[in-house]
């Protein structure tokens, strides 16, 4: 799996450049106060890596993998892996930066408000994740671009309706009772979700034929 991991690697070396460069725009964003960096960087990482299922297909990559040992399993985990730590080495990049920028602008460094801040938005990175894979191993990237258009756009509908037509408010009410135990909860939730679509694309991946 490790030549697998090296591969993607690889192929999105190339885009390495075109990180770093986004990383200083949105960095001289934030000292400007113009952007909030926390997010839109490990997201970033997101869609360098579905780049890699584009190359894959080109070159026709998934129907030699196969004919490795433990091929299919190892072809999804190696893409999985790369992914999670694509994201957690650059939202790591991120909060060096939120830090930085909030001692440059303030004088002070706000910990608790840039960690929290961060692990909302790893949590809602890794919540991209785990809903966009099975989508692409399933329909493949082009056709997935579409069915997540589709579904985001049905989503804003149905909280839009909710939000209007019923009483929501017990949601915050949950979530203050739950407060002590949030950040647990939350890390319990992101590891199940993520392996969770992890065992759906294996499952999708094992039965695709090519």
């Amino acid at each position: 799996m490790i030549g697998l991991i090296k591969k993607d690697i690889a192929m999105i070396k190339s885009n390495f450049k075109l990180l770093g460069i986004l990383i200083v725009v949105y960095a001289v964003m934030g000292f400007l106060e113009e952007m909030d960096i926390s997010f839109i960087l490990p997201f970033m990482s997101i869609m360098i890596m579905i780049s890699t299922f584009s190359y894959d297909t080109y070159n026709q990559w998934d129907a030699y993998s196969i004919s490795l040992p433990n091929g299919r399993r190892n072809s999804v985990k190696s893409k999985y892996v790369t992914t999670i730590l694509m994201i957690l080495i650059v939202s790591l990049i991120t909060m060096m930066l939120s830090f930085l920028i909030s001692y440059v602008n303030t004088n002070t460094i706000n910990y608790e408000q840039i960690l929290i801040a961060m692990f909302g938005n790893i949590f809602g990175t890794f919540l991209v994740l785990s809903f966009l894979y099975p989508i692409i191993y399933k329909f493949g990237l082009e056709k997935a671009r579409i069915g997540i258009f589709l579904v985001v756009f049905g989503i804003v509908i149905i909280g839009g309706f909710l939000s209007r037509y019923f009483d929501l408010s017990f949601v915050g009410r949950t979530l203050s009772f739950l407060e002590d135990y949030l950040v647990i909860l939350l890390i319990i939730i992101m590891i199940v979700m993520v392996y969770l679509s992890y065992k759906i694309s294996e499952t999708i991946f094992r039965k695709k034929e090519f």
